[in-house]
């Protein structure tokens, strides 16, 4: 049977810590907590279930401090929970029946991530896989028997395990200060991190959110080693964000780049609310309408599927 360390990064999270460590109690061999300033009974919730308990200074990265947190580990394998999640006691017994199969060439387990919509998450789809179980020590194994070479592509395995994601608060406002202070500080994004930002903006960001975020898209397209995809997500963010100043030049500049490349259902949907809000409902319907009609949405489902069609419906009953 193989051993589990738990890694945890926890901040105020006193009124679903219990619930969490509760159902992973029995899976753990070790449980780590490392805290990053919590101000609440977090840490002495912490000490009903482990002693390894460490104080982080907060930084504003939370790749650093999981990585801290991954250091304390002693377990062949590191499960990697947040303070919101739940196993339910079906799946105990399939991560319990993990721990007594599992082979020693994977890497990395990967379980459905379940209720990711919950509380206006960052995520298009309720359940997906995402990597949860980490082999701690990763042996390299030579392949091939001519020509060798080492194999450095992790061995990965998709389990039925399902892990419930319960969280009582919306964290967008937390990951819009992170990006934002990245902007303030001139730090370039990855493309991931640029498609993430470009996508929680769209899910759950505000008018609020998405003024700070024009300066980080404003500089996709004086940098030539953005892409297509990510020069597409700056223009929609910089769409939504002239549509909020009412800057009419800066929007059909945007707009019109993204056309041409082919456009998107997100940007189709910011058309059809600019000539909604100019009180021209038919070329609204005409943009709205393109919208629902398969065109790719890049950056948040909702719009193709449930935001478009609300505004058809508006305004066909208002010609009633």
């Amino acid at each position: 049977m193989i051993t589990i360390s738990v890694c945890m990064i926890v901040k105020d999270e006193e009124s679903v810590l219990a619930r969490c460590l509760d159902s992973l109690k029995e899976i753990a061999d070790e449980i780590i907590i490392v805290d990053t300033g919590s101000t609440d009974k977090t840490k002495k919730i912490a000490t009903g279930y482990t002693d390894k308990i460490y104080d982080y200074k907060w930084e504003n990265d939370f790749a650093a401090a999981r990585n801290f947190s991954f250091s304390k580990a002693t377990g062949q394998y590191i499960y990697q929970a947040d303070a919101d999640e739940v196993i339910d006691e079906e799946n105990r017994r399939k991560f319990m029946q993990l721990k007594e199969i599992l082979l020693p060439e994977i890497d990395i387990v990967q379980m459905l991530y379940s209720g990711q919509l919950n509380q206006g998450t960052v995520y298009n789809f309720d359940e997906e896989y995402r990597p949860k179980l980490f082999k701690r020590l990763r042996e390299f194994v030579w392949m091939d028997r001519v020509h060798e070479s080492v194999r450095l592509m992790p061995v990965v395995y998709d389990s039925e395990i399902r892990v419930l994601h319960l969280p009582e608060r919306n964290h967008s406002e937390r990951d819009f200060s992170i990006f934002e202070k990245m902007g303030e500080n001139g730090e370039r994004l990855s493309k991931k991190l640029h498609h993430m930002y470009a996508q929680e903006l769209f899910i759950s960001g505000e008018d609020k959110d998405f003024l700070p975020a024009e300066r980080v898209f404003r500089y996709t397209f004086s940098d030539d080693s953005r892409d297509m995809d990510e020069k597409a997500e700056a223009a929609c963010v910089l769409a939504r964000c002239a549509r909020i100043k009412d800057d009419i030049p800066m929007f059909f500049k945007y707009a019109l780049k993204n056309i041409a490349s082919g456009g998107c259902a997100e940007m189709c949907y910011e058309l059809g609310m600019y000539y909604y809000q100019n009180n021209d409902p038919d070329e609204a319907e005409a943009w709205f309408t393109t919208a629902v009609s398969g065109i790719e949405s890049i950056l948040a489902l909702k719009y193709a599927e449930k935001l478009a069609p609300e505004m058809l419906e508006k305004i066909k009953a208002q010609r009633l």
